[in-house]
């Protein structure tokens, strides 16, 4: 049996007084105060250009013609679950205006994430450098700023690194400032970033302690003697406790922690889901009988056990938990979310009655544990190591290091992740567990026995760091790493291979299904109900006293390096809009009935529909849901889907295309079951207009009104420019002596169905397609190039667009058959795709269909691109 007792919220300290304000054009100068922490929003005003900058650093740089953005941004911007994305540099660049500051005045920025291997410069002077995509990180910018004008430059690389963890994963990996930035004054005598730690010892429902550890830094010139107190504040605002002030002195440059404990406090609220009360610690650091730095950490009582044989428990009540896998990229943002979309995710799983969420498979931004601490999900943070299955794609690797070179430099790697994982996240009392990895099975079989030993080192790491939590394996279902951890977490069919595995455990995956919205009302057990010991025909009997939990696979639609179908077994899709899959759960799980599905019927008008009616802050941290719905004459919405167009008529307002954004059936910006949605931004605070169009259809027309931040002015305020979508292709190579072949050249398939014979396939006339008998299994299709040929590419067109995987192979010289490339059924979706295939050389290629239900099972076209090699 494992016992912790913890918790704990948010490390970054917050300022009293709250958060700043986001600066913009009319008011250039950042008002920085002269003693105390303040915290200013740093998203706004910041220009960026995809590609590399020579000396992009330098503070003469004219970067009038790059674009203008606001953070959190993406270099993928828009982005719409394609299966493909831009690997390379951006650069970010933004004016920061100052006053003098005084000497024992410290400034640095203190990034959220940055995707993935990051370089900041102050005044062409690099201050700073991170690699690791998921895990925030600051920058003391002091000694390179000046009065008056600074140019901050940030130079963002997100190409995929043999050293850099995660060095596989099903989903994309797209780089830029994809979270929030702040800007971050204090005194020389400070509490560095995430410099605090709170836990709850000797915790009962009748008493519990507060002790506290606090990182004390003097970056001044001088020893200075610093008070530090502390008071527990409960959540009606009165105070439960004073601890003992600690004394120090510090040397000059020193970094010290300073520990204090609190007398018992009678009766503390429990932290729950059902009841998530928080507390804060207040802590002033005093030097001389003044305030230098003031903090809040808010965090919670509650304390868990995870057993082997009677399951988990939460404040001393048995509970078996319910969850839902959750990726952070949601429609148009990709990755680069607002927390009030953050807060839109963590509802929309609570409201269906579930009580635990899997941060797959990465830190998440650090405001979706506020989140679930606030709204009271349980929550598990995972690390970024990370398998798949193979992809021809860089992130489709080993999950370890096939070269011995770079495997101490991505342990460290990994290490370093985890580290900042658990520093940044230590003190949410929604965090039961921290997750080490995920089905790091899929690595080369040599490189098995060193995931092993990682995985055990991680485990010793994260005891180190946090004794208050256990360690999960997570997707231990192969690999025999199952009880390297405390816990193990099994994905899929490990629900049914490891029953009362003698160890802590809970489905960490469960469920396959693929579908589009509505989908079916169904819930989706796959193999759940084979769990040894459960009855298949009663719903709940795998739910035995030795398993913990199930989490569901997954909560919403993502993008994915393997295409859409796999990135589309989510309850909810990419846009936010519920499959009925959702509501089935919602039901069961919440009593809340289904709503009415939409009818068949005649359109006549358009609804929008808000998730809130304002946004509250214009500097990137909130955003609202724009829902447009198809309806008839009595307002009921129908399945019908038209093309429908939402643009900002007036006011402030971004969609992640510019000013407007046109939804259409069967594309990535979709509108299905007479629905469409995404999510609208602000920079200035105003009423934004926003009007929905279709071709004989009744507009709609909503108003949002953004509250706090500049005023817009028609006119004189900036707007944001077009984006239009276009899912991004990757270069292809040009190799000299290539030269394309297959037109006109013999054929053979294994069947053909009447008057689709092979010659088709390659007769120049993508209108005519090659198509296999209705019993053919093979599905196969053979061009004889008449020659030896290297191949380096494939282009093939398919009879319609659709979810068509296929395998192509070339025969060598010796007659054996080599892949040259492969795409999964659901990987890519467009009807012509012009792939890079492995260097193989042979004469015979042969293509393996494999159709979806539904679609044409056929090839209209084959090209193969090559270089002759002599016989």
């Amino acid at each position: 049996m494992f016992r912790w007792i913890s918790l704990g919220l948010l490390v970054l300290a917050l300022a009293a007084p709250e958060r700043a304000a986001a600066q913009n054009d009319a008011d250039p100068l950042a008002r920085i105060s002269h003693s105390g922490r303040q915290i200013i929003n740093f998203n706004a005003d910041w220009r960026f250009k995809r590609g590399e900058v020579p000396e992009g650093e330098e503070i003469d740089l004219d970067d009038s013609s790059w674009e203008r953005v606001g953070l959190p941004h993406s270099f993928s911007l828009p982005y719409f679950r394609a299966p493909n994305f831009y690997t390379g540099d951006g650069w970010y660049r933004k004016v920061l205006t100052l006053a003098p500051l005084s000497a024992e005045r410290r400034l640095s920025l203190e990034f959220e994430g940055a995707f993935q291997d990051a370089q900041v410069f102050v005044n062409g002077i690099e201050v700073g450098r991170h690699r690791g995509g998921y895990t925030g990180f600051p920058v003391d910018i002091t000694k390179a700023v000046r009065p008056g004008r600074n140019v901050i430059a940030v130079r963002v690389n997100n190409d995929w690194q043999a050293t850099l963890a995660p060095r596989a994963g099903e989903h994309v990996f797209s780089g830029g400032l994809y979270r929030d930035v702040w800007l971050v004054a204090t005194d020389a005598v400070h509490v560095p970033w995430t410099g605090t730690r709170i836990t709850t010892p000797e915790l009962s429902a009748a008493s519990g302690k507060v002790a506290t550890e606090t990182e004390v830094r003097n970056a001044g010139d001088v020893s200075t003697n610093v008070t530090v107190r502390t008071r527990i504040i409960d959540d009606h605002g009165k105070m439960v406790a004073a601890l003992p002030d600690g004394q120090v002195k510090l040397a000059l440059g020193a970094t010290v922690v300073v520990k204090q404990s609190s007398q018992p406090i009678t009766r503390p609220s429990l932290w729950s889901p059902e009841s998530p009360t928080r507390y804060r610690a207040v802590t002033s650091l005093m030097v001389d009988g003044k305030d230098r730095d003031r903090f809040e950490t808010p965090f919670g009582f509650r304390w868990f056990e995870w057993t082997a044989d009677r399951g988990f428990f939460l404040n001393g009540k048995h509970r078996y938990f319910k969850g839902a896998n959750v990726h952070q990229d949601q429609a148009g943002w990709g990755d680069a979310v607002t927390n009030g979309a953050i807060d839109r995710d963590v509802r929309m799983i609570k409201d269906a009655g579930f009580d635990f969420i899997r941060g797959s498979h990465y830190p998440h931004d650090p405001h979706f544990a506020e989140t679930t601490d606030k709204l009271g999900v349980l929550f598990l943070s995972e690390a970024p190591f990370w398998g798949t299955a193979s992809f021809k794609h860089p992130w489709g690797a080993s999950a370890y290091p096939t070269d011995p070179a770079d495997r101490a430099a991505f342990d460290a790697s990994v290490k370093q992740q985890l580290v900042e994982m658990i520093r940044i996240n230590r003190n949410h009392p929604s965090i039961v567990i921290w997750g080490m990895d995920n089905e790091v099975f899929f690595t080369t079989k040599e490189t098995l026995p060193e995931v092993r030993r990682l995985l055990k080192e991680m485990v010793v790491l994260s005891h180190e760091l946090d004794p208050t939590r256990p360690a999960a394996i997570d997707g231990a279902q192969r690999g025999e790493i199952d009880k390297l951890g405390d816990v193990a977490g099994y994905n899929g069919d490990g629900a049914s291979l490891f029953p009362n595995p003698g160890i802590p455990n809970f489905v960490a995956e469960y469920g396959v299904t693929m579908t589009d919205r509505p989908g079916d009302y169904a819930p989706g057990w796959d193999d759940l109900p084979n769990t040894p010991g459960a009855d298949k025909n009663k719903e709940g009997s795998w739910r035995l006293p030795w398993r913990s939990g199930e989490v569901i696979w997954t909560g919403y639609d993502h993008g994915s390096i393997a295409g859409k179908r796999f990135g589309g077994m989510g309850m909810i899709d990419y846009f936010r809009l519920p499959k009925r899959q959702y509501h089935w759960y919602r039901n069961r799980y919440a009593g809340v009935a289904p709503p009415a599905w939409a009818v068949v019927g005649t359109p006549a008008a358009l609804r929008i529909t808000t998730s809130a009616p304002t946004i509250a802050r214009a500097d990137g941290t909130d955003d609202v849901q724009i829902i447009v719905s198809v309806v008839d004459a009595q307002g009921r919405r129908v399945t019908s889907s038209p093309s429908v167009r939402l643009a900002i008529e007036a006011g402030p307002g971004e969609l992640p295309t510019g000013r407007a954004i046109n939804f259409s059936p069967d594309t990535d910006i979709v509108i299905r079951d007479g629905q469409a949605a995404i999510a609208m931004r602000s920079w200035q605070s105003g009423v934004t207009k926003l009007r929905a169009t279709s071709a004989g259809l009744k507009d709609a027309v909503a108003t949002v009104r953004t509250l706090a931040g500049p005023a817009f002015e028609p006119g004189k305020s900036f707007i944001v420019a077009d984006r239009p979508y276009t899912p991004f292709a990757p270069p292809l190579k040009d190799r000299p002596g290539d030269t394309v072949f297959g037109v006109n050249n013999p054929t053979f398939a294994s069947s053909s169905a009447p008057n689709h014979s092979s010659k088709m396939v390659n007769d120049g006339d993508p209108g005519t397609y090659w198509s296999p008998a209705a019993d053919d299994a093979v599905k196969g299709v053979t061009i004889d190039m008449e020659r030896f040929v290297e191949v380096h590419r494939i282009s093939l067109t398919f009879p319609q667009a659709g979810p068509y995987g296929f395998v192509a192979e070339i025969q060598d010289r010796q007659g054996s058959w080599q892949k040259l490339v492969e795409q999964i059924e659901g990987q890519e979706t467009s009807q012509t795709r012009t792939v890079e295939t492995d260097a193989h050389e042979g004469r015979n290629v042969r293509i393996r269909l494999r159709a979806p239900t539904g679609a044409i099972s056929g090839l209209s076209e084959i090209q193969i691109t090559g270089a002759i090699r002599a016989d």
